[in-house]
């Protein structure tokens, strides 16, 4: 199993805060996917921003998340946001 600070992206502060989520290996993280991860993340820590998102999709992506193509940050925005609204409402 490999360690999540081996995934770009992926600091120390990150993998303590996948780690108090469930989240504790780079394989757990690739299973999980990007959005689950930020929606546990998310409601864990309510001021969790998008970079997150951003950061962990470019983790499994073996992306720099300032590189990932337009069309992808524009998704994972509008899921941000949507995820966002939907915890304001309730």
């Amino acid at each position: 199993m490999a360690e999540l600070t081996s995934l770009r992206n992926i600091g120390s502060k990150i993998e303590k805060r996948l780690k108090s989520v469930g989240i504790a290996t780079a394989e757990e993280l690739r299973s999980v996917g990007s959005k689950e991860a930020f929606v546990r993340l998310k409601t864990h820590d309510p001021n969790v921003c998008a970079t997150y998102l951003y950061t962990l999709e470019g983790a499994i992506s073996d992306i720099d998340y300032n590189q990932l193509p337009e069309g992808v940050k524009q998704e994972l925005k509008s899921f941000s946001d949507n995820l966002s609204c939907k915890k304001g409402r309730a």
